[in-house]
């Protein structure tokens, strides 16, 4: 059972009921939108006895590109498909969304990974490559969390209003007034506040960004993009690591970051309606639950427009949802079962359990996964 991610340093991972797993050749560094020489499916498609009991019918290797985000999820997931297909080889390059994109709608992979929807040009050009619309499937839901190092505040409650102002640099101090009517039991700190941002183009900027712009418009005046704004300071550190070890290393700080690489760390409760809500991964489905499909999109095609400004009890707006992207038609049937089996893997129960025990991610809901089944098996293949 061959298992491959390929990123640019080489680190041994072990995945709970899957055989030793190599991360192997040239990636990226998480969340960065490189380029790769990712190839797509190929190999051979006969039947196959596994020699451990059971038969798999699938043979070959399958290759896609894109969000570091779902990384640790997919590795999770490659695993389990692989026993499940053991002459089944899956590579995938974790070396950005915009990465994963742009070899998609190139035709140099058959599926991607991505923190954002394909926009109506990436669209365009997917067709073109794939000879037929693409559809975006949410098959990674993923809470990011804000944590804040500040000594003898264990709890800390901030509305969106706040969390812009912090980031936007127009609350300074810990003891604001208005993290103070926030937290009225709270003991604050007459302390510089430091916000830590990612220096690199990142999927979770987007995703907190947009955050911010819909829940908070008035105090976050910036453009949404996976970029930070070049006006703000603040302090700036590199990939999802460099956020942690930033507000590890000095008091006052506050950051964002993927809930699974936040640990233990203090974190803010966010103001939704009239309640504050931490982050969990109930929560961040809840919002996903609660919020509409795209509009204009394509049969099949499950983009979300997340609704960032809810009001709803027990939602948590600041989440990351990212999509596998995939053809609606494969000309080669290899390839095409491929794409659809190992996809179907992933929605299914008990893929979604496996990314939810290994990065902490939300399991996709039943109607979800209805839905997600519908579009794999509206796919031509051949």
């Amino acid at each position: 059972m061959n298992f491959s991610i390929v990123r640019r340093r080489l680190a041994p991972v072990a995945v709970a009921g899957a055989a030793a797993l190599v991360l192997s050749a040239c990636g990226s560094d998480p969340e960065t939108d490189a380029t790769s020489d990712t190839a797509g499916g190929d190999g051979g498609g006969e039947t196959d006895d596994s020699g451990d009991g059971s038969e798999s019918s699938l043979s070959g290797s399958l290759s896609g590109a894109g969000a570091s985000s779902q990384e640790s999820a997919v590795q999770a997931w490659i695993a389990g498909f692989q026993q499940q297909n053991p002459d089944v080889t899956v590579n995938y390059a974790p070396e950005g969304s915009g990465a994963g994109r742009e070899q998609f709608t190139s035709g140099a992979v058959p599926f991607a990974g991505s923190d954002a929807a394909l926009d109506e040009k990436e669209m365009a050009a997917a067709e073109d490559a794939c000879g037929a619309p693409a559809v975006n499937l949410p098959l990674y839901i993923d809470p990011i969390a804000l944590p804040y190092n500040l000594p003898g505040v264990d709890n800390l409650n901030l509305s969106p209003e706040v969390i812009a102002g912090i980031f936007n640099e127009q609350i300074t101090n810990w003891n604001d007034p208005a993290i103070a009517q926030d937290n009225p039991d709270a003991t604050l700190p007459d302390m510089p506040i430091t916000p830590v941002h990612r220096s690199d183009e990142s999927g979770t900027t987007e995703n907190f960004v947009d955050y911010l712009s819909q829940a908070a418009p008035d105090a976050w005046p910036h453009e949404v993009s996976g970029d930070w704004p070049t006006d703000l300071s603040g302090e700036a550190a590199a990939q999802t690591p460099g956020v942690i070890q930033a507000v590890d290393a000095a008091e006052g700080t506050i950051g964002y970051a993927s809930a699974a690489a936040v640990g233990d760390r203090t974190t803010v409760a966010v103001g939704v309606g009239e309640e504050f809500v931490e982050y969990s991964a109930e929560a961040a489905a809840a919002v996903v639950a609660n919020s509409p499909q795209a509009e204009g999109r394509a049969e099949h095609d499950l983009a979300i427009d997340l609704a960032r400004d809810t009001t709803e009890s027990g939602n948590y707006p600041i989440v990351l949802i990212s999509y596998t992207i995939v053809c609606t038609a494969y000309s080669d049937e290899q390839t095409g079962n491929l794409v659809t089996e190992y996809v179907s893997y992933v929605a299914s129960d008990e893929g979604q359990q496996a990314a939810a025990e290994a990065a902490g991610s939300a399991p996709i809901s039943d109607e979800m996964q209805t839905d997600v089944q519908s579009a794999l098996d509206s796919i031509e293949i051949g």
